[in-house]
């Protein structure tokens, strides 16, 4: 009887012990669960829907970049080094000013910007505009820049990615675009800081002003 009930403990003992073993297990797998996972595909992914959405839409001259509609994604080719195919932003105008000023290479401009991964986490930014994920009819009178909220100053031929120089030289003052430049025109295969390779950058724009050098 005293055996009996003794491997009647140890059988219960087994199965918690088993599951037990299940739930950590369980427990590891959730964690070794991470958002960048997959991370170069998924980026492609998102870089081909949005194309598919610039398709037979391209910007070449500045009075292409006048005649955008708003709400509507194009793609705009920049001068980014690669020994591939032609390299592409792709811009959704939000706001419209067609008397605004237009930076020069040789000039500076002083801009509000949100920028996002596409997963919507915020990287960087000097105002809380439209992440990467909002992808619906934005207006672009929402999301506003604050009293609170002060532009940042770039050169147009510093040191900024090869995608925020075209979209500059594209933009005019007052203007608000959403602009989604893909890794061959940002931070490469290898990244910069905590922004992995093959990120794809979205950034929420609006030219505050240009510098006339």
């Amino acid at each position: 009887m005293r055996l009996f009930k003794f491997h009647k403990v140890l059988g219960s003992w087994l199965m918690v012990s088993f599951i037990m073993s299940l739930a950590v297990v369980g427990c590891k797998e959730v964690k070794e669960e991470d958002e960048y996972d997959n991370w170069k595909e998924r980026n492609q992914l998102f870089v081909d829907s949005i194309g598919n959405l610039a398709s037979g839409k391209i910007v070449v001259t500045a009075d292409d970049a006048d005649a955008m509609q708003l709400g509507t994604y194009y793609a705009i080719e920049t001068n980014a080094s690669t020994n591939y195919q032609s390299q592409y932003i792709y811009v959704k105008k939000l706001l419209a000013n067609t008397i605004g000023e237009r930076a020069y290479y040789t000039d500076k401009a002083s801009v509000f910007y949100y920028g996002t991964l596409i997963n919507g986490s915020r990287f960087d930014g000097n105002f809380t505009g439209f992440s990467c994920i909002d992808k619906s009819a934005l207006d672009g009178n929402d999301n506003l820049p604050t009293e609170f909220n002060s532009p940042t100053e770039f050169a147009v031929n510093g040191s900024i990615i090869s995608g925020w120089k075209t979209a500059l030289q594209y933009m005019r003052e007052g203007e608000r675009w959403m602009v989604y430049i893909p890794y061959q025109s940002a931070y490469g295969v290898k990244g910069s800081g905590t922004i992995l390779g093959y990120t794809l950058l979205c950034f929420d724009m609006i030219v505050d002003e240009v510098i006339r050098q």
